[in-house]
């Protein structure tokens, strides 16, 4: 790792490390959380209107009520022919496919990266979140890798991608500290895949579907910088913090120092249990060390809030991209 990252604050680290040290105090249970639905909804708009910064943790959650959906009609309309022929049942598992060849697999991740980044979600979700915090004191920590926030307006410059991003490659040589833009290439490998453009200008499935399973193998990415090409994504501790990354990490803890002891909205949406210390757990510990801070939570079956911070917390059930609807 380049030296100069050492330098700076590392806000994924530290917060975790908060979190990881703090749930342990929260030992009298979980609540689901008091008032009704549209009395949260209500003191949620207050809060948005009113806090002096809010802090927006999203997770899977998020992308999949904007439509970003892995199963169902949008994976039969991209990926049916990998579906016939190698029995993957969605675009997550299919990117942990043991495909036999190099041509199919970057086939398989060409499609995967263009359908869930280069494209708009299908609902307006983002945006609507966009609209009510855009003239807010804001930033934004997710483990989402869709780059739908950026696509939505939200500044880049307030946005911290912990978990990676779909538009990056990464060498897989570990000495190699840096990621590479993909766009030129999965556009190259789309067309390579007999993919064609519609009216709007998106990719689509031709009519009779003669699209190909494999590119070429002169497509295949190699890295300039040494070893075979991979995803950026989080997996392993092979994953690559480049100097993006640490100064995203570095301005998220930055904003939480500038704003500690203030009115803070730490509004969690979205976030499941696959990688709670990364968001939820901080957020529950900052809000009880803050007394003026707010927790709120937007998920579908999974809203709920420590016992400890329930009369500081707003707890949403549903769908969120419904719950933000009628916040605007």
């Amino acid at each position: 790792m380049n030296r100069n990252y050492n330098e700076m604050p590392n806000g994924y680290l530290e917060t975790i490390q908060k979190g990881i040290a703090g749930v342990r105090r929260f030992s009298a249970g979980v609540s689901r959380g008091t008032g009704t639905r549209r009395e949260n909804l209500d003191r949620l708009k207050k809060e948005i209107g009113t806090a002096d910064a809010i802090v927006i943790g999203a997770g899977a959650g998020l992308s999949t009520a904007a439509g970003f959906t892995y199963g169902g009609e949008r994976f039969e309309r991209y990926f049916s022919d990998f579906a016939a022929k190698f029995g993957i049942k969605d675009i997550y598992s299919g990117g942990f496919y043991p495909f036999p060849d190099a041509e199919t697999r970057w086939a398989w991740w060409a499609r995967h990266i263009y359908f869930n980044r280069y494209v708009d979600a299908p609902l307006p979700v983002y945006s609507d979140l966009f609209e009510l915090v855009k003239d807010r004191d804001y930033f934004v920590i997710t483990t989402n890798v869709d780059h739908q926030f950026q696509r939505a307006g939200f500044d880049k410059r307030r946005l911290f991608y912990t978990q990676g991003d779909y538009g990056l490659f990464q060498s897989t040589d570990p000495d190699v500290q840096k990621t590479y833009d993909n766009e030129e290439w999965v556009m190259k490998a789309m067309e390579a895949q007999g993919f064609v453009r519609n009216g709007h200008g998106v990719f689509d499935v031709p009519a009779g579907r003669k699209i190909s399973m494999r590119i070429p193998p002169e497509l295949i990415p190699e890295c300039p910088d040494g070893g075979d090409m991979t995803m950026n994504l989080r997996a392993d501790d092979t994953f690559v913090e480049d100097e993006g990354w640490h100064r995203a990490s570095a301005a998220y803890l930055d904003f939480l120092d500038r704003h500690e002891g203030a009115h803070v909205l730490f509004l969690e949406i979205g976030v499941g249990a696959n990688t709670p210390v990364i968001i939820k757990y901080p957020f529950w510990q900052m809000t009880n060390d803050n007394a003026n801070a707010v927790y709120a939570c937007l998920n579908h079956n999974e809203a709920y809030c420590p016992k400890q911070i329930e009369e500081r917390s707003i707890v949403i059930d549903g769908d969120s991209g419904e719950a933000i609807r009628k916040l605007l």
